[in-house]
């Protein structure tokens, strides 16, 4: 531990990733997230995030916890932590899904995989450690619980990231999306995804954190790849809708305020067995108090998470991500207001030092996802 010479507090150490030294060499601004320095721009926010638009941009997303849950019972044991449907998830399939507090609001999200070995989970990087516990404390004790601390994960996003990624890794381009593979690449065992969090077409792939670094060379080696920071990860995800746990999602918010209904499958809603269904089942039913919604701004100052929404002279809610969209050239928010005020073409106004910022309620995503789905599906 270390000691903070203004408060006296211990602080923990900024921990490294396994690609630190490669992502300085490419010239990286690097910054504090989730306890890592992690990169946030190379050669620039706007550039990056258009980079991936049109082409294939890599990321580095090795903080995000990657586990593994073993034994028998494991899918039904997990089902009682979150509101999916984990027991019918065939190996190579994927859900998106919520770790649910007692009361329901939303510990974090994360992604599920089947598995022949288990269930694979990807977890948010800012709360790992804690869902590690929640985990250890309610999973049954014959549940394994392994964190693949040993592995590292790659995302490959944007229209070309198909067709780099075969070159290298030949039948990557046979997934579609939310479906998942072990792959070998010179002898190295792959985890392979067809998913990411830019709305764009793309891969996650979990890899030896040993073997990572010749994996991150092999791909920027290609013209179409180029290595993008967080902050193009930021305003990508937020063009696309997605909601960054942390921020527009956390514990006082439960799946139905964070418009994420969807992640409660048909038989959980009617067997109504995840922890606050009372509470979930409730809002589906009569419908949420608040909802989180997509907010287009007028002109062009940038509305920033916490600036104040306001109906006429009332406030009425926050926001919670916000900043300028490059697809659109245009700042863009996402934020909570009452279900009442919700509707898309809802007329609102944002705080912005002191000065009232026309806003408008609209419907998310702001940019079309691009994902290769199943055909006819």
């Amino acid at each position: 531990m270390t000691t903070s010479e203004q408060t006296g507090e211990e602080t923990a150490p900024i921990g490294t990733l396994p690609l630190d030294a490669w992502h300085r060499a490419k010239g990286a601004r690097m910054v504090e997230f989730a306890g890592y320095w992690m990169p946030i721009q190379y050669e620039g926010i706007m550039a990056e995030h258009l980079w991936t638009r049109a082409n294939a941009g890599l990321f580095d997303v090795s903080h995000m916890g990657q586990l593994l849950l073993s034994g028998q019972g494991a899918a039904e044991a997990l089902e009682a932590l979150v509101p999916g449907d984990i027991s019918a998830l065939k190996p190579g399939r994927m859900r998106y899904s919520l770790l649910l507090a007692e009361d329901g609001g939303i510990l974090d999200d994360l992604m599920i995989t089947g598995g022949e070995q288990g269930l694979y989970m990807v977890v948010n990087g800012a709360v790992k450690w804690d869902d590690i516990a929640h985990l250890r404390e309610h999973l049954p004790d014959e549940i394994g619980l392994n964190h693949m601390d040993e592995q590292a994960l790659l995302a490959l996003q944007g229209p070309q990231a198909a067709a780099a990624l075969e070159r290298l890794v030949p039948g990557v381009q046979a997934l579609v999306f939310m479906q998942a593979g072990a792959f070998d690449w010179n002898g190295v065992p792959l985890g392979i995804s067809r998913s990411g969090y830019t709305g764009e077409d793309g891969f996650e792939i979990s890899v030896p954190a040993a073997h990572v670094t010749a994996l991150a060379d092999a791909l920027c080696a290609m013209e179409e790849v180029k290595p993008i920071g967080l902050g193009a990860r930021d305003s990508l995800r937020l063009e696309a809708g997605l909601p960054l746990y942390g921020h527009d999602l956390d514990p006082a918010t439960d799946p139905v305020e964070g418009d994420l209904a969807f992640a409660i499958s048909k038989r959980r809603r009617e067997e109504g067995n995840f922890p606050g269904a009372a509470r979930i089942l409730g809002h589906l039913a009569d419908g949420a108090p608040r909802k989180r919604v997509g907010l287009l701004v007028d002109g062009k100052l940038p509305v920033r998470e916490g600036a104040k929404l306001f109906d006429g002279n009332t406030e009425i809610g926050v926001v919670t991500s916000g900043g300028f969209a490059p697809s659109l050239g245009a700042p863009i928010a996402m934020g909570y207001v009452p279900t009442g005020l919700s509707a898309t073409g809802t007329a609102l106004a944002a705080e912005v030092r002191g000065k009232r910022v026309p806003v408008t309620v609209a419907a998310m995503p702001f940019v079309p996802h691009n994902y290769v789905r199943k055909q006819g599906g």
